[in-house]
Formats: C-alpha cells, sequence, structure tokens
C-alpha cells in the first residue's frame, strides 16, 4: 500500500490514506458514512481522488462506502485480514469492480534482499525451515523468530477462522489443522485425513473435513493442486497434494528439531514456481507420479523434486519418473546436491541455483 502510494504521489496530491488499526481513525470513523463523509471533505473534488483504505473490514458495511467512493470519482486501494475479507466475500461484495493481489509470503531473492538491508545473512537452510514471512527476521533471535511465527499461526487460526466461522469444535479443528500442515506435499484424501483423525481420538465427518480444509484454503493458508493424468489427458476435479503457503506453518509444529526438509523443500519450490507465474498440477505420469507440470506461455516442464540422487536407488526412482514422456517438452529435476547430474535429455537444477531464476527457459 505505501509503495503504491508512494508512486501515485509523483502525478497526484489528491491522496487520501486511513489506517483502520489506529486508533486516531477508528474513534471517529465508525460507519461506511463517515469514511464517506470524511473522504468527501477532505480531497480536491476537482480531479480523481486516490484513497487508501487500509484494514477496512473493521467498519460494519465497508463495501458501501467503496462503491458509494468509486461513484463520487475515487480510485480506491483496500486490504483486509483473512478474519473479514475472504476472496469470495470480495466477489460477493464489490461484484466483479476489482482487481485483487494475493500477498505471499517472500520467496528466497525477497527475503536474501531483505536481509542484507537488515545486515543479515540468510542462509538457504534458514529459508528451508522457516520460511518466507519477511517480518520474522527481524527479530534477532531464533526463538523470537519462532515466538512469532507462533503468534502469526495462533491469530490466523484461532482469531481469524474459528471466530469467523464460529467453529464449535474448535480444539478437534486445531488438531485437523495441525495434521494438514505437516502433512504438506503430500497426496492426501479428505477421507484419508478422516480417518487418521478417528483412530487417534477426534470424531469428525468427512463434510466437516472437506469444510475446515475449505476455510484454511479461503483464508489464503493452503493450496491444494489438482493432478493431470497422462491416461485421460486431463486434469482430474480432485486434489490429490497440499502445500502450505509457508513451511514455517510446518517446522513450528515439530519436536526436538527434526524439521521435514524433504517435504519443505518441495513446497518451497512449489511456491517459487507460483511466484515465477506457472500454472501448476501434479502429473501422473501412467502410476509414477511427477511432482509438477508446469505450464506457461504454451511450454511445459515436467518438475521432479528430490532432497538428494547420490544414491543409486535414489537416482534410478527419480530418473525412471520420467520415462515415457514426451521428447518435446523439458524435463527437469531440482536437488540439494552441488553434483551435476543432468543427462542428455533431462536437465538437473541445484537448489541453490534455482532459487535465482527468472524463469524455467
Amino acid at each position: 500500500m505505501e509503495q503504491i502510494n508512494t508512486e501515485i504521489a509523483k502525478k497526484s496530491s489528491n491522496i487520501i490514506y486511513l489506517d483502520f488499526e489506529d486508533r486516531a481513525v477508528t474513534s471517529n470513523l465508525t460507519s461506511w458514512q463517515d469514511i464517506v463523509d470524511y473522504i468527501d471533505n477532505n480531497r480536491d473534488t476537482n480531479e480523481l481522488c486516490y484513497v487508501f483504505l487500509d484494514e477496512i473490514q473493521t467498519i460494519d458495511n465497508w463495501s458501501v462506502a467503496c462503491k458509494t467512493l468509486r461513484k463520487h470519482n475515487c480510485s480506491l486501494f483496500i486490504t483486509g485480514s483473512n478474519s473479514k475479507l475472504l476472496s469470495r466475500e470480495f466477489t460477493k461484495e464489490l461484484s466483479g469492480r476489482y482487481v485483487a493481489f494475493h500477498i505471499r509470503p517472500f520467496v528466497y531473492r525477497e527475503l536474501y534482499e531483505y536481509g542484507k538491508e537488515l545486515n543479515k545473512k540468510i542462509s538457504l537452510t534458514d529459508y528451508l525451515v522457516w520460511g518466507g514471512f519477511p517480518k520474522r527476521i527481524e527479530f534477532d533471535s531464533l526463538e523470537a523468530q519462532k515466538r512469532y511465527l507462533n503468534d502469526l499461526d495462533e491469530t490466523i487460526v484461532s482469531n481469524d477462522i474459528i471466530n469467523r466461522y464460529k467453529i464449535r469444535k474448535s480444539e478437534d479443528f486445531k488438531k485437523v489443522v495441525n495434521f494438514i500442515l505437516i502433512s504438506n506435499a503430500r497426496n492426501y484424501s479428505v477421507k484419508s485425513i478422516c480417518d487418521y483423525m478417528n483412530t487417534h481420538g477426534t470424531k469428525c465427518s468427512i463434510n466437516t473435513v472437506k469444510k475446515w480444509i475449505g476455510y484454511l484454503e479461503e483464508a489464503y493458508i493452503i493450496e491444494p493442486i489438482k493432478q493431470y493424468s497422462s491416461r485421460t489427458k486431463t486434469e482430474l476435479e480432485y486434489p490429490t497434494k497440499i502445500y502450505n503457503c509457508d513451511v514455517s506453518l510446518n517446522s513450528i509444529r515439530k519436536l526436538n528439531n527434526r524439521y521435514d526438509l524433504t517435504h519443505n523443500l518441495e513446497n518451497i519450490i512449489y511456491n517459487e514456481l507460483i511466484y515465477m507465474g506457472y500454472s501448476l498440477t501434479v502429473y501422473d505420469n501412467k502410476g509414477k507420479e511427477i511432482d509438477f507440470l508446469a505450464q506457461k506461455d504454451n511450454l511445459k516442464y515436467y518438475i521432479q523434486v528430490a532432497y538428494s540422487v547420490a544414491e543409486d536407488k535414489a537416482y534410478e526412482r527419480e530418473f525412471k519418473a520420467f520415462n515415457g514422456v514426451s521428447q518435446i517438452d523439458k524435463k527437469i529435476i531440482i536437488t540439494m546436491d552441488d553434483i551435476d547430474y543432468s543427462t542428455s535429455n533431462i536437465q538437473h537444477i541445484k537448489f541453490k541455483d534455482f532459487l535465482f531464476l527468472e524463469n524455467l527457459k
């Protein structure tokens, strides 16, 4: 918001910025009509006014203020937290009169650059375990970073989702969430999650688990991706894998520093590929899974992820997954290994190099 504000300020001074987490603002503007009146009284009415409404969801009927201001020759920029402004509510309240930006945690390049500003070096292992929420690296100690990440997790799960949906079985919901977030980058079905929870003393139905997964997806905590079948040549209608928006949501749930580096690696590559603009599916190569079919600009990339292929069994398993795949499309394997294992038709990309790529071309 501040970056956009700064850019617009180069061409116009007709700007109003209201932060609804600021007590001075919320004490004086308590209704949608208050917002409209304040802006109308403090703007230049002869030209387009740029209005920034930060955390606007705290005001009842906020959408009425937005619709009214649009009619008053205003260009609006609004933000909202998961608790009130979920994706479907934008669609419902603003009826398509908006462009939405999904703000994701930092990818490695961004975190690395921010670290340099703070005179901190962000290692690959640090990113692999603790992810890309940028504010965490403002804290000096690992314990302080972990407290911040745990507080963030508690805010999203408890304050936002549980309160937003008035979930009565809050403890059961938290147990399901814990299971899902430590199972990132794995194949799943709603039934398998339900069966696991039921055998571990948490009774819940398939419909309930499906609904709870939907809440997490809508709040941008997880992202299910679908499976593309080489047999049917179509994208199947059920998701097969769930990726966390940030791998720290897995790591903060691990005991004794037993971090899930293998699945976190795949999750990070998913996040990085999304950042590069690729659409992703899991690819079923006649019963052998390829982690990603990445597509952009009419180009296809088959991507396999492994922590290492130094051992013969791992090498054979990961490279064989590409057997039978079209020779026209590019095949890539990404690992933590420093040795180049590229073959005549499969490119090996080292993880440390992949993180600085602009695209896969």
